[in-house]
């Protein structure tokens, strides 16, 4: 591979990243790790996050990677600026400025474990400014569920039901809402379901501003997305080719081992 742009996170949010860095750059090499033997990255303290996150940098390195993206909300929020590494790294956060310039009002939404900390209380107020009480912090976990569990694919009027449902009380209990940022790799996924449910709404994706600061930094190579997974009891490689399946991705995972 040369020069590979790297993406990892613990979960499967994260190929989204990898699906949109293939399709906007297809001549890059990509390496995609998932780190499933630090399963979930959100329910960490920052001490354990930090230490997982550093190990995942540290082992990507090794690919000599033109660039580095933690395709994870929570620790791009709450750590990536305490992050060592020998090549320029990114992490994806809420577009909240691009957002308020377009919208009366802004859902964030994210798990819980995100939008519940203090580290996304003060990037919101840093981001928004004297707009921030504009700004609405939103709990999606039971729509990041429908990813994990795959039922957005297979379970297609339950999940249109739950989007919707959940979309329709958050504008009930905001009315003046009328942009929303997908603030977990899960949430794009889900994009034609909250397209159909409210089309009004403006959707923002923050991978899609990353990949256009990534571009000028990665070099052509030839397309190659070379797949790597770590694994514990819990959640086995198995697991997570089964999962990939599920999405219909072609990808051979290769177990790897991180010191």
């Amino acid at each position: 591979m040369h020069r590979p742009i790297a993406v990892f996170d613990a979960g499967l949010g994260s190929y989204s990243a990898v699906e949109l860095l293939h399709r906007r750059l297809p001549d890059r090499d990509i390496v995609y790790l998932a780190d499933r033997a630090s399963f979930p990255y959100g329910a960490k303290d920052r001490a354990e996050l930090l230490k997982v996150v550093s190990r995942a940098v540290e082992f990507l390195a090794g690919y000599q990677p033109s660039a580095i993206l933690l395709a994870s909300n929570a620790p791009s929020v709450t750590i990536l600026d305490d992050l060592q590494s020998p090549v320029p790294i990114f992490g994806v956060r809420p577009p909240v400025r691009a957002a308020l310039a377009v919208a009366d009002e802004v859902a964030v939404l994210g798990v819980h474990s995100l939008v519940q900390s203090p580290e996304m209380r003060e990037f919101l107020r840093a981001q928004a400014g004297s707009a921030a009480e504009r700004i609405h912090a939103v709990n999606a976990s039971p729509l990041v569920e429908l990813v994990e569990s795959g039922d957005f694919l297979f379970r297609r009027e339950y999940t249109a039901q739950l989007v919707s449902e959940f979309l329709d009380d958050l504008l009930a209990a905001h009315p003046r809402i009328d942009a929303v940022t997908l603030s977990s790799t899960h949430l794009p996924w889900l994009r034609a379901y909250f397209e159909r449910a409210h089309p009004e709404l403006r959707l923002f994706d923050p991978i899609e501003d990353v990949v256009d600061r990534i571009r000028p930094l990665s070099t052509s190579g030839g397309g190659a997305v070379l797949g790597l997974v770590t694994e514990n009891e819990r959640y086995p490689a198995s697991e997570f080719r089964s999962m990939l399946a599920r999405l219909g991705i072609d990808l051979e995972m290769h177990p790897v081992v991180m010191p």
